[in-house]
């Protein structure tokens, strides 16, 4: 019983720790978020003695945090949908089909995973600019799909390979085409992993700054993210105003890790311990 209690307090301390540590800058962000500005500057970690919901109020209607919500919202959802789109398809493909050179198209797509968007920045800026990409939704979306491309194939691949053979051999015979074994058999069956990843993605692409930044200069069509960093000037620091808008922007985050975590922990298992 020892050994056991010892065990359970070696794992339970750090898992606490890192618990607290998590959920801490939230926390400090919705103390700050309800303070006004004299109390911020007087004592920025005590604790509020009233909920001001008027910051919540300025910082939704000073830079038109409504036009850059929409605006995210289309550009992840767009996105999401081709990610699914186009993953499934090649996962289906690099995993199911066999062809000639498969196993090197595939290590290309993980080659993708290693690339930082800071080193094809600036020449990919270019391009964008060259063909009247730039700030543009289309741009935006290429973007996103490019970047998490890869790893969009990585875990649909995975899932696939563990999909016996012999049910895309029997659908084969049955007189299904290619594309009918990836609509009446594949999709259902990874339907786990499609979750998973679309969830995923879908907060890569919520959370993004820097290709949204390069990619949107035009205040028009800025995401809530570079919406967020506007409430900050030079020469103006209102930072419950701030703080407003980084819990009106984690908010939808929050919401989705709450009612899905099961779904983003088992799908990324799953596509991770099979083949």
């Amino acid at each position: 019983m020892s050994r056991l209690r010892l065990g359970f307090w070696l794992i339970a301390v750090p898992m606490s720790l890192l618990a607290l540590a998590t959920i801490y800058p939230l926390l400090f962000t919705a103390n700050v978020a309800m303070k006004t500005r004299r109390d911020y500057i007087l004592d920025r970690f005590s604790l509020t003695d009233a909920l001001r919901w008027e910051n919540i109020s300025a910082a939704w209607n000073s830079v038109g945090m409504g036009r850059y919500f929409v605006n995210s919202l289309f550009v992840v959802t767009v996105s999401v949908l081709l990610l699914l789109l186009l993953g499934s398809m090649a996962g289906f493909a690099l995993s199911q089909l066999r062809f000639r050179g498969s196993s090197a198209l595939f290590l290309g797509c993980l080659a993708g995973l290693f690339i930082p968007f800071q080193v094809i920045m600036v020449p990919l800026a270019r391009i964008m600019a060259d063909t009247a990409l730039i700030d543009t939704y289309p741009g935006l979306i290429l973007v996103y799909v490019a970047q998490f491309l890869p790893f969009t194939v990585f875990l649909m691949t995975s899932y696939y390979k563990g999909i016996p053979p012999e049910i895309v051999d029997a659908a084969r015979i049955d007189g299904n085409t290619v594309y009918g074994v990836y609509r009446r058999i594949m999709l259902p069956l990874g339907t786990p992993a499609l979750l998973s990843v679309g969830i995923l993605n879908a907060l890569f692409c919520w959370n993004d700054v820097l290709m949204a930044l390069v990619m949107m200069p035009s205040a028009d069509h800025r995401t809530l993210m570079i919406g967020v960093t506007s409430l900050r000037g030079q020469y103006s620091d209102n930072i419950p105003t701030f703080a407003s808008g980084v819990l009106i922007a984690a908010i939808p985050v929050l919401l989705v890790y709450l009612f899905l975590q099961r779904q983003i922990a088992d799908g990324v298992a799953a596509g991770s311990t099979k083949g």
